[in-house]
This record gives structure tokens, C-alpha cells and sequence, in this order.
């Protein structure tokens, strides 16, 4: 098999599981619906939905002491950077802690950085981040003025799915910047932030649609912009759920 089958069957591959997750390889059976493809503008309205129920989720994630007492990003930033605790360490050309407005009342939070991410040092940069750019802008939302990290801080060889023992060294990092920020809101960007989050096996179309109360922030979830860009098809169901998080966004700050 030449490299650019090889390419093309792994983006496959990863695209299934990021709908289906490891539902997918333990051979479980998923109900799936057909879509059709099709073209959709960003800014096509969309029938009113109804009001989603919220579905309380409790992670009870222990901060390292070493971290624990930051009180600022950039303190925490100077802590973890040279990290070298598992493998990604070793083969990063750059530590992506995350970029945006420190004092956001939303964060998105995606799976790792790429190879455009690790160049940079910035999360969502490339066509996956302008067109990230471009979502966030079809409901209003500048992308400076949010929040964007990963649950990753390196970038995983040829963009591989992170593992879990990787996850479970970074993600205590995430929490504590969830913690310094505190936003009303979180959008999980994919199936392995959402899983890594949320701590749920289940496959993306179940989490999509809902919203779960994560230790006290309403969290969402859709498609991976990268996904997107593989999968035109998906780009009307990303749409539905964006324009539901953004009406969420604005429920919780008119109560305010």
C-alpha cells in the first residue's frame, strides 16, 4: 500500500471513530441514520429546537501540588512547559498550553496539537483554526475573546489519537486552567475532548445535543473542525449545535 492510501485509510479510520469511539472497535452495535451530503452556509437559520436538558457530571480531578497554587496562567504556563512526562515531551518542537482572553466566560477544548500547533505554539491555527474562526464568527463570537485549549499539550506523532495514559498525565494541566478561568460555558471540539472531559464511553452522536453540567459549567459537545474538513456532510449538525451553545451562552448570562 503506498503512503497515500495508507494516509487516506488512517483519516478514515479516524473519522469512524470519531463518531463512533471505541464503541466502533468493541463491536457494539450503533443505531446510524444515513445523511446525504450536501452544501450549507454557516449562516442558514435553522428551526427553533426545543429547550435541552442538562445532565449533571461530577470528575473529581486531583491538581498536583507542585501546580496546585498558581493563581495566573501565565504562572501556570511557566510550571508545566518543559514537561517531560511521558513520550510527546521528547518529540515537540513546541509546548501548546493554550491561547485567548484569560478572563473568558467560554473556553473550547480540543483534542491535541497538530503539526501547524506545534510549529506555532497556538492551538487551532491552519485550516482546521480558520475555519474554527469562521464558525465562531457565524454566531457572534470573536475568537479572541474566548479561551482555546487542548486536552493535550504535544503534539502526538502523524496526529495519532492520544492515548489514555497520555491523557490522564495532561489533562490535570486543563483542569487547572478551567479552574483559573472559570467560564459559564465549555464546548468540546471532538470525540477525545469530549470523552476525556466528560470521562463518558459513549460515541459522539449520544453526547451531541446535550448539555452536561460539569462540576458546575455547562459543557457541550460537536464535531472537530479538522473532522469537518474531511466530512463536508457533517458541517449542518455542527451548525445545529453550535447555535445551541450560543443560545445557552446567552440564557446564562441574561440570568446574570
Amino acid at each position: 500500500m503506498n503512503e497515500h492510501l495508507k494516509k487516506l485509510l488512517l483519516e478514515s479510520l479516524k473519522d469512524q471513530k470519531e463518531i463512533f469511539g471505541d464503541l466502533l472497535f468493541d463491536k457494539l452495535e450503533v443505531e446510524t441514520v444515513p445523511v446525504k451530503p450536501q452544501k450549507i452556509s454557516l449562516n442558514e437559520k435553522e428551526p427553533a429546537k426545543p429547550k435541552l436538558e442538562i445532565i449533571e457530571q461530577k470528575n473529581d480531578i486531583v491538581i498536583p501540588p507542585e501546580f496546585s497554587s498558581c493563581s495566573t496562567l501565565e504562572e501556570l504556563n511557566s510550571k508545566i512547559c518543559n514537561c517531560v512526562k511521558c513520550e510527546l515531551g521528547k518529540t515537540r518542537n513546541k509546548f501548546v498550553f493554550g491561547a485567548g482572553n484569560p478572563n473568558s466566560e467560554v473556553m473550547l477544548i480540543g483534542e491535541a496539537p497538530g503539526a501547524d500547533e506545534d510549529k506555532q505554539g497556538i492551538p487551532f491555527v491552519g485550516k482546521a483554526g480558520q475555519l474554527l474562526t469562521d464558525i465562531l464568527k457565524a454566531i457572534n463570537f470573536e475568537r479572541d475573546d474566548l479561551y482555546i485549549a487542548n486536552i493535550l499539550k504535544c503534539r502526538p506523532p502523524n496526529n495519532r489519537t492520544p492515548v489514555p495514559a497520555e491523557m490522564d498525565i495532561c489533562i490535570p494541566y486543563l483542569w487547572k486552567q478551567i479552574e483559573l478561568i472559570n467560564p459559564k460555558v465549555i464546548l468540546c471540539l471532538g470525540l477525545t475532548a469530549a470523552t476525556g472531559l466528560l470521562k463518558l464511553k459513549l460515541s459522539l452522536t449520544k453526547m451531541r445535543g446535550n448539555i452536561y453540567e460539569l462540576n458546575g459549567i455547562k459543557t457541550m459537545v460537536t464535531y472537530h473542525p479538522a473532522a469537518l474538513l474531511r466530512n463536508p456532510n457533517w458541517k449542518r449538525g455542527c451548525w445545529e449545535d453550535v447555535q445551541q451553545f450560543r443560545k445557552l451562552y446567552d440564557e446564562l448570562t441574561e440570568k446574570n
